[in-house]
């Protein structure tokens, strides 16, 4: 009976195993635009009228403070820069009535290192418009840096008006590249990221809390901003990390408040789930070594200079197969990062990653009765050839 038990016991654990590989439906979305990416590899795993141009509300802080990150890691900019509030910056401007603010007023000038909080935590209008000034000199000067850094980033559905996110006929941002423009945020200026995860905020005496609080009930998510007017309903962009692998979240036009952090729980949870995110090859790492001819050294070592990574459902990495096509003849001079060949991953058929292979080394051209030699042994080569290019196959 124990041998039974024990056997009946390894069957439903295979049987659960091989069932927990088996990607679901990704859930219903109560939204009118969204996506869920795997920051690591870009992975786009559930969207839905992603490169649809919406009004973004407040969503578009997020590029002002990458605006203003850019510009204090570039020295141009300090944190302890005083700026002076104008009267277009006043929390009592009329645009601003009823929204989100810091309270600055003109008078009292206020350091860039509280406007840079005053605007990821507070989602203050009003710290947006004084750091537009400060940086640029005026609110449309300041937009057009906006767009010449979208444009730098990919995000070709957006376009940017104003710094704070007030409607606007011609102010949009697509779900997709919002989703790319929190990527950039996490990679290149990680210190700055740190802020989104700060809970609250305290200026001229008020302390307000941050807007994202799935935060405070997933300790896996450490940003990044929250939105809402109406027309464009309640939005959030969220970034959460689990086991080494980070998911970046774009929900757009949800009903409420709720709606909007259930919804983008949900996406979440659903990617963490039933996916992972894989190291393919390392950077640099040698992925064949060839016969190259007519140069001081008769093989070339190739590979990827930067390192790879896919996005795969969760326990399907032992199931990809690869691919190596290396360009034939190879022949020197060739120089470091000249491309040599492709290599193509392919999962149950499909292809989940591909990339030009290149040289990992330089190779110089030989001398002249070396590369005499190496023509004569690659004519006798080409005669038992069967057919050109070298191909190689096999299971990664």
């Amino acid at each position: 009976m124990k041998h039974i038990a024990t056997l009946i016991f390894l069957v439903l654990t295979t049987a659960l195993a091989q069932a927990s590989t088996i990607v679901p439906s990704p859930p219903q979305v109560a939204a009118e635009a969204y996506i869920l990416m795997d920051a690591n590899s870009g992975a786009v795993l559930v969207e839905h009228n992603a490169e649809v141009p919406l009004p973004p509300a407040s969503l578009t802080k997020m590029m002002t403070a990458y605006v203003l990150a850019g510009e204090i890691e570039a020295g141009r900019v300090k944190k302890d820069d005083m700026v002076a509030v104008s009267e277009n910056a006043w929390s009592q401007n009329p645009l601003f009535e009823g929204s989100s603010l810091m309270w600055i007023e003109p008078g009292k000038d206020v350091s860039v290192e509280d406007l840079e909080r005053g605007i990821i935590v507070s989602s203050g209008n009003d710290a947006t418009v004084a750091v537009a000034e400060h940086v640029a000199g005026s609110e449309t000067a300041f937009a057009d840096m906006m767009n010449s850094h979208a444009e730098a980033l990919g995000m070709t559905g957006s376009h940017f008006v104003n710094s704070h996110g007030l409607p606007d006929a011609n102010h949009v941002v697509t779900a997709h590249d919002l989703a790319r423009l929190a990527v950039a945020m996490i990679r290149n200026y990680p210190e700055h990221y740190a802020l989104y995860k700060e809970r609250d905020f305290t200026y001229n005496g008020i302390k307000q809390y941050n807007r994202n609080t799935l935060m405070a009930e997933d300790p896996s998510v450490d940003g990044l901003k929250t939105g809402h007017t109406e027309e464009a309903g309640y939005c959030l962009v969220a970034s959460a990390e689990r086991r080494g692998m980070r998911l970046v979240s774009v929900v757009m036009g949800t009903a409420s408040p709720n709606a909007r952090k259930n919804e983008t729980r949900g996406l979440l949870n659903y990617g963490f789930r039933f996916f992972e995110t894989v190291k393919l090859f390392s950077a640099g790492e040698e992925l064949e070594k060839p016969r190259i001819w007519k140069g001081v050294e008769d093989n070339l070592s190739v590979g990827l200079l930067d390192e790879a990574l896919a996005t795969l459902p969760r326990g399907k990495q032992d199931q990809l197969a690869t691919e190596l096509v290396l360009d034939e003849p190879l022949v020197a001079p060739v120089a470091r990062g000249d491309q040599v060949g492709t290599v193509r991953l392919t999962l149950e058929g499909e292809t989940v990653f591909e990339a030009p292979v290149v040289a990992l080394q330089a190779v110089e051209e030989g001398g002249f009765f070396s590369r005499l030699w190496d023509m004569v042994l690659m004519w006798f080569s080409s005669l038992f050839s069967a057919e050109p290019g070298a191909q190689v196959q096999g299971d990664e």
